[in-house]
């Protein structure tokens, strides 16, 4: 997947989101968490245009799948995987 830089108020989401799970995998409520935000649907948005960007994969929920798990891109990957 084609690697893009992040606006700026997405690049701080995601440092969030990277020092909290790194490369873990984790859940919608568990990002809504760390971010804090004061709308719910913001975190959807982030989440979407991290996927979008490329430096996020999401996959189905082994039990529901109506909920997706989100796993990070390390910056150092992403950042080589834009130069490709």
């Amino acid at each position: 997947m084609l690697v893009k830089p992040l606006p700026s108020w997405t690049m701080q989401r995601y440092a969030k989101l990277w020092s909290s799970f790194k490369s873990k995998e984790f859940t919608h409520e568990q990002a809504s968490k760390i971010l804090k935000e004061k709308d719910p649907n913001l975190v959807s948005v982030i989440l979407s245009y991290l996927r979008k960007y490329g430096w996020l994969s999401t996959k189905l929920h082994p039990i529901d799948t109506r909920k997706r798990i989100y796993q990070l891109k390390s910056p150092e990957q992403a950042t080589k995987d834009m130069l490709k």
